[in-house]
């Protein structure tokens, strides 16, 4: 949404007693089985997903634009209404580490990194080291913490499971710098380069960390090795970045189990609450904290999960537990109901997706169209058609009646 658009909606948006859900299943978009033909969701059975696909309205969203692949940060801002080509720059260490409540100063420059195995000769085999126990995590984020390179000091901190962050605090550190991480297999990790003249002081400090990180960790196969990627610090994030209550004035919440959405939400001034970390836990985190909000931005992670380790059974399984859990979300009948994702990540492709992902919208005043399931199939023909991610908002808030009439 660009600026002009968010001016619009400043001046429409009120406050009411409406209640609006945003519910992000993360990767929930698939590609079709071969076998049967059918993507992960049109497979699983979702009774009460259908239900509310029958009353309500469906359609299909891009994230970013057709034919360009989201990362996790600009697909979750372009759910909230933010115009994700504003986030050009900002890697995934600022998320990562706000989202854990590191105290981020505002030079330091922050990096998502993986735990990741790599063979004799330094190939990487597992770019997730099998998804290591998040407490095998923590055991190594403590091995690789307090380094200190060429004066420079290196705070480690995990994440969950493989995830940590890696935060470099020093002079002249400049985060326009490449990823080490290059997202596949079979080969060896990226050299760190510098991106732009002043940056190459902070490139071969990252890779002087990661030689020395390659040392440490040689020992603890599978989690032999790191990988580094979304170099970047506060000063890259716009700073009249408007919250989500200045533009649509909502109370608004966020309940997540992985800290790099709890980062992205503090950010644009969502307030977090403490939630468990299953499906049925983050249910009803929404439900004994239903009254004091009227935004509810809830976020699951376990589809894309499954999606990244091509496990399409188990994404499967997934959809078919938040489905069986929904009725807890349904129950304190919030007036509006948004369920998508942020991006698709099909189990054929084991990673992130170009292809538009489903959604649906419920509320008593929309109108209802013919699909009758939520799944890839039926929301092609859906009312909703398919639209950006950054219209979902303006949609919400109009069934929710939060927006007053635009011009005389």
């Amino acid at each position: 949404m660009d600026i002009n658009y968010f001016r619009v909606i400043r001046e429409l948006a009120r406050p009411s007693p409406t209640k609006i859900v945003l519910l992000v299943l993360d990767g929930l978009g698939g590609l079709p089985n071969p076998a049967t033909g059918k993507t992960e969701l049109e497979t699983a059975n979702t009774p009460n997903f259908d239900q509310l696909a029958a009353k309500g309205m469906c359609g299909l969203i891009d994230p970013i634009g057709p034919g360009i692949t989201p990362g996790s940060a600009p697909g979750h801002l372009a759910l909230l209404g933010y115009d994700p080509s504003d986030l050009i720059g900002i890697g995934r260490g600022v998320f990562e580490a706000i989202g854990i409540d590191f105290d981020l100063q505002q030079m330091d420059v922050a990096s998502r990194g993986n735990f990741c195995t790599v063979d004799r000769k330094g190939i990487i085999t597992d770019r997730r080291a099998g998804r290591i126990p998040t407490e095998k995590c923590t055991e190594l984020c403590q091995l690789l913490d307090g380094y200190s390179v060429n004066g420079v000091e290196v705070f480690v901190h995990p994440i969950k499971e493989h995830r940590f962050v890696a935060v470099f605090r020093g002079l002249w550190l400049v985060p326009d710098i490449s990823d080490s991480d290059p997202r596949e297999v079979g080969v060896a990790p990226n050299i760190v380069t510098a991106l732009h003249p002043e940056a190459g002081r902070m490139a071969s400090i990252a890779n002087q960390f990661v030689v020395q990180a390659k040392k440490t960790l040689t020992k603890h196969y599978p989690a032999n090795m790191v990988l580094l990627r979304g170099f970047s610090n506060r000063s890259s994030f716009p700073a009249s970045f408007p919250s989500m209550y200045e533009i649509y004035q909502l109370r608004a919440a966020a309940i997540a189990s992985y800290p790099t959405y709890l980062g992205l939400a503090k950010l644009v001034g969502i307030e977090v609450l403490e939630t468990g970390t299953s499906i049925e836990d983050e249910f009803e985190t929404l439900k004994q904290n239903y009254d004091d909000y009227d935004f509810f931005f809830l976020h699951l992670k376990g589809p894309d999960s499954a999606g990244e380790d091509g496990d399409f059974d188990q994404k499967v399984r997934i959809l078919e537990q938040i489905d069986n859990a929904l009725p807890i979300l349904t129950s304190v009948e919030p007036d509006v109901i948004v369920i998508t994702g942020d991006h698709s990540t099909p189990a054929l492709l084991k990673a992130h997706s170009w292809h538009p992902v489903p959604l649906l919208l419920y509320s008593k005043w929309c109108r209802s169209d013919e699909a009758r399931e939520f799944a890839e199939s039926a929301c092609v023909s859906g009312g909703l058609g398919r639209i950006p991610a950054t219209q979902i908002m303006p949609l919400a808030m109009a069934n929710a009646q939060k927006l007053v009439k635009f011009g005389a």
